[in-house]
Parts: C-alpha cells; structure tokens; sequence
C-alpha cells in the first residue's frame, strides 16, 4: 500500500453525509417593500436596493453596527483627511437609509434625519480641513 497522507479532519469524503446549508433569515413581515406610486429616480433607487438591502439583513446582526461604529470613531479620532475618509462611508450609509425610508415619516423623524446628516458632513468636511 502506498504512503498516503492521512486526510484532514475537516476534509470531507464521499461516504460522509453532507450537512446542511443553514436555511437565510426569513424576511420581517411588512407591509409593502417598496413606495406605492413611485416613479423616478425614488422607483430606480428602492428596486436597486432591494438586493443588497436583503444581503444586509442576512448578514450577522452585529457586524455591520461594528463596521460602521469603527468607521464613526475613527472619524472623529483622526484629525485629518483620513478621519474625513471615515466619515464618507458613514454619511453614505445613513444617507442612503434616510432617502429609502422618507416617504414613511413624520416631520419630526425627518428633521433629526436631516440634523444627523448635516452633522456628520460638517465632522468631514471640518477634517478635509474646509472649515
């Protein structure tokens, strides 16, 4: 018999049972997933994120809170234009949820969503060294 390496112990053979994909998170019930009557650049936008709205929501639920804290701090911990580059993916992120989900709020919930945003640019553009 020839001298074979043993197989890794996470290899797997043929004979072995397969095991099974663990099955995505359902989607949370809702009412619509898109606006009722959109045209536009709002219809273009909401059928484009459809898809990577789903990826998110069947990522792990703390990862992309992590990722966008460490971008958050690292934004307000460096001082210079690589503290702005920090900020960019976190005003692009709130940004992008703030448009999806404009149609469904009231005044008030718009109006910290715009203040959130504004604070966030003036972070970045006080660290590009515009201000």
């Amino acid at each position: 018999m020839a001298n074979r390496r043993p197989r890794h112990p996470l290899a797997q053979s043929s004979n072995q049972p397969q095991r099974k994909k663990k099955a995505p998170r359902p989607l949370p019930p809702g009412e619509q997933f898109f606006t009722p009557g959109a045209t536009g650049l709002r219809k273009t936008v909401e059928t484009r994120s459809a898809p990577l709205l789903v990826y998110l929501y069947q990522m792990p639920k703390w990862l992309l809170p992590v990722v966008l804290v460490a971008f958050f701090i690292g934004g307000f911990a460096l001082p210079d234009w690589r503290g702005g580059l920090c900020m960019l993916p976190v005003i692009a992120f709130t940004g992008w949820l703030a448009y999806l989900s404009w149609p469904s709020l009231r005044v008030g919930a718009r109006v910290l969503r715009l203040a959130l945003l504004a604070f966030l640019l003036a972070v970045a553009v006080t660290r590009f060294g515009a201000l």
